[in-house]
């Protein structure tokens, strides 16, 4: 409660920085200090208090991150100091070509250079500056010279302080980051999306795009998104440490929140080995990546390689295999599973994606086959996730390819005869007989084997 001598000014300050301590705590150390009913009872006292008198509201309050008003088009924001895309490899021996033209260019032989390796985010890129430690705008990478304003849609993500903390913070401070939609968030989207008849998102990247993107900034702040920072641009009165290692545990400190799962490694065994660790772990992860970053970690260095066309020298993407490819549709067939549910499959004419050839993908159920209109014949794209089931995606219409007609759904049991039933509530079909049926029998046999 209030302290009865305190005045709305003074009461409203340490609210904000109450507020602004628990954010702190929460998106950049991972450690909150309260549970979320105390926070929200803060964020009410310091609502109540700017709605009663106005004048207390600041830029920096965290009652402002959404505005009110929409705006008609995005402006546009130069960049001081340009964001430049990343060379891709794709192999092994690309990453140790990298490597060997890293040691030639700075003369160290066979001297292991030290790298900082990070996940390479599935999302959009962005940049967002700092003046006196209050954050005063935003912007897409765009071409890497000029990119959209987006500073109001920045704003509604919990996760991107409004003012930052600590000391030694520059008296201009720009900062690069890639905003993503979690895994968790973007299912919870679309189940409640589903539930009111609205249209769903297609995959996580796209709706983080999508979000950033809303000329109404009430929308964004709808969309469950997160995001990390990887690096920073323009600085002005002040200095940041020598290795990108320490500029993370420097931006930590002053509020913002920096992928978990960044190290620094020793050599290019050392980057392999970290491919190879997150690849494993990517299916575990909360959100999509594509790849793994490496910088050489040593901020003179990277000055010393320079950059190359619209890339630094210093850095390189070593993607994942593609998630996401394009084939055509040669049937669709009636699966039944363990518990008797009957799911369309699409078999399909072999592709490689995801590290592994597909030939078949889930349609899920009767109302997404409808949804998304898959019928024999039609290019589509089909995406695997690490080892998720392969799904269909979406359709590409063709001109030159007729169509064929819309799968009817079963009626009975492909298996057992059975004639299938489906809950009023349900977007499944399903076969009564349990065990009686033999591919219930069959995949229950499977399910217990394994």
């Amino acid at each position: 409660m209030p302290r009865t001598s305190e005045s709305p000014a003074a009461r409203a300050a340490r609210l904000r920085a109450a507020i602004h301590r628990h954010d702190y705590l929460y998106y950049a150390l991972d450690a909150p200090e309260v549970p979320d009913a105390e926070y929200d009872r803060l964020m009410r006292e310091l609502v109540a208090l700017e709605a009663a008198e106005p004048a207390l509201r600041t830029p920096d309050s965290p009652t402002q991150r959404v505005g009110g008003t929409p705006v008609a088009t995005f402006g546009q924001l130069v960049h001081r100091v340009p964001m430049l895309s990343l060379d891709n490899a794709f192999s092994d021996e690309e990453v140790l070509d990298f490597d060997r033209r890293v040691r030639e260019r700075l003369k160290v032989d066979d001297t292991p250079i030290r790298y900082s390796a990070e996940p390479k985010l599935d999302g959009l890129a962005f940049s967002a500056t700092y003046e006196q430690g209050v954050l005063v705008r935003g912007a897409t990478r765009g071409d890497g010279e000029t990119g959209e304003d987006i500073t109001q849609n920045l704003r509604t993500i919990a996760a991107l302080p409004l003012k930052l903390h600590g000391d030694g913070v520059p008296e201009v401070l720009e900062v690069r980051g890639e905003v993503f939609m979690p895994l968790a968030g973007f299912e919870r989207f679309n189940r409640e999306a589903a539930a009111r008849g609205e249209k769903l998102l297609v995959n996580p990247r796209n709706a983080a795009a999508g979000s950033l993107r809303q000329l109404d900034a009430r929308i964004t702040a709808t969309r469950p998104l997160d995001l990390f920072i990887y690096g920073v641009g323009h600085v002005e009165g002040g200095t940041l440490p020598q290795s990108q290692g320490e500029i993370f545990r420097t931006l930590q400190g002053w509020g913002f929140r920096i992928c978990p799962q960044s190290r620094i490694v020793e050599g290019i065994a050392g980057c392999l080995a970290y491919y190879r660790e997150i690849g494993a772990a990517r299916v575990g992860l909360p959100y999509q990546i594509d790849g793994v970053v490496y910088k050489v970690d040593e901020t003179a260095l990277q000055a010393q390689l320079g950059f190359v066309a619209r890339a630094p020298r210093w850095a390189l993407a070593h993607k994942f295999p593609a998630e996401e490819a394009l084939t055509h549709v040669r049937g669709i067939e009636w699966q039944v599973g363990r518990t008797g549910t009957v799911t369309p499959v699409a078999r399909l004419e072999p592709v490689f994606v995801g590290g592994v050839t597909v030939s078949n993908a889930t349609l899920h159920n009767v109302d997404e086959l409808a949804r998304k209109d898959v019928r024999v014949g039609d290019g589509v794209v089909i995406r695997r996730a690490g080892d998720v089931i392969p799904e269909v995606v979406r359709v590409v219409l063709e001109e030159d390819v007729t169509r064929g007609e819309p799968p009817v759904p079963p009626t009975s049991c492909p298996s057992c005869g059975e004639p299938v039933s489906r809950e009023a509530d349900q977007a499944a079909l399903r076969c009564p007989r349990g065990r009686r049926c033999p591919a219930q029998r069959r995949e229950e046999i499977r399910h217990c084997a394994s």
